[in-house]
């Protein structure tokens, strides 16, 4: 036997028949963009999020790139971590605004407030705090402490494409920030059968703009007034199949939680794996580390459990990226961390005999 690192086929098999009666009813209304599926599912979306608005795109980064703009981050800095896959970096260079890389907490792997609070300059447009692996960030962190410094002109922008559902202090993963991304990847803890992304905010004008900003920059139909839009429309079909995926969230989620509680119960001392007791880690990703990664992925290959590393190479590091503006600041983290994470599998359909192997092959790797 082997264990994928994901199958997300399994679970269309599994809720084949909503799903497939979902996209029917897309299907026959006959209106496949700007249908009742999307208003139900903005609407069903925000309500579980626990925020006014939320206006689907057609993918996660178009998310990040259409709230840069409506931050108005274009030109500035953009102050990110370069651990997080280069998704924001993505965004920043589509729009011309300048990522500032600062370092990571070595025990969440997510951005440190001390250090992004440290970065903040006069040039300083937007904060994008990303909630990496299923793990939710303190965003009242970050917002308290720009405050502190009568920054609060700063937009800060969560990154949740890895923490639908997740809640920390009784607030859910999208509802901290000024400004929050999805992405509906068909691998993320709620995906699609296909690419989709939403923004989730609080201000009806901003909403309102980005709206705007999705759709041409129309203010009404051939009437462009709002700078810098562009067409980014998520399907009937994708918002009827995320609607019949919803009322599982949770239930994927607790299943995430429950899978890496096994994986740090059998890991050694060797290993570096996170508690998984809170609802503010929804196991997007079961990273852990080992100084002696490579290794271990090979043993663990050989067991049959597939692994892989998110991210083998920090964004400022990519050859894309050089030549171009950016900040870097002191990463030592991120580049420690770099060398010696590693994901094991962890999806919700996966068997009891599965999450066995990968156990197994832990304890006899310590």
């Amino acid at each position: 036997m082997s264990v994928p690192l994901q199958a997300p086929l399994r679970q269309y098999q599994q809720f084949a028949t909503e799903i497939d009666t979902a996209v029917q009813s897309a299907l026959s209304s006959g209106r496949w963009l700007f249908g009742t599926s999307v208003d139900q599912f903005e609407k069903s979306f925000a309500a579980y999020c626990r925020v006014p608005f939320v206006i689907t795109v057609a993918n996660g980064t178009d998310a990040l790139e259409i709230s840069l703009i409506a931050a108005g981050a274009k030109g500035r800095e953009v102050i990110t971590v370069a651990n997080a896959g280069g998704y924001t970096t993505t965004a920043c260079r589509i729009i011309g605004a300048i990522p500032v890389y600062v370092d990571i907490d070595p025990e969440t792997l997510l951005m440190s407030p001390q250090h992004a609070l440290a970065a903040v300059t006069k040039d300083t447009a937007a904060l994008v705090v990303t909630h990496l692996y299923g793990r939710m960030a303190d965003v009242e962190a970050f917002r308290t402490g720009l405050a502190a410094m009568g920054r609060e002109d700063v937009v800060i922008i969560e990154d949740c494409a890895q923490a639908h559902g997740a809640l920390l202090n009784g607030k859910r993963a999208g509802s901290c920030g000024d400004l929050a991304t999805f992405s509906f990847y068909p691998t993320k803890n709620l995906g699609a059968m296909g690419d989709g992304g939403a923004i989730a905010c609080h201000a009806p004008d901003i909403a309102a703009k980005i709206r705007a900003l999705s759709q041409y920059g129309w203010s009404q139909r051939y009437c462009s007034t709002v700078a810098h839009g562009r067409n980014s429309r998520m399907d009937e079909i994708q918002a009827a199949i995320l609607l019949s995926k919803l009322p599982h969230l949770d239930d994927w989620n607790e299943r995430r939680r429950q899978i890496v509680q096994r994986y740090r119960a059998a890991a050694s001392a060797a290993f570096n794996c996170w508690n998984t007791d809170s609802p503010a880690f929804v196991a997007h990703l079961a990273v852990c580390r080992h100084r002696q990664r490579d290794h271990i992925r090979a043993v663990l290959s050989e067991a049959g459990v597939a692994t892989d590393v998110h991210y083998p190479t920090l964004d400022c590091d990519q050859p894309s990226q050089q030549g171009l503006p950016m900040v870097v600041h002191d990463l030592h983290e991120s580049r420690a961390a770099s060398r010696e994470i590693f994901t094991l599998p962890c999806f919700p359909e996966m068997t009891e005999d599965e999450v066995s192997l990968v156990v197994s092959a832990l304890q006899s790797n310590g």
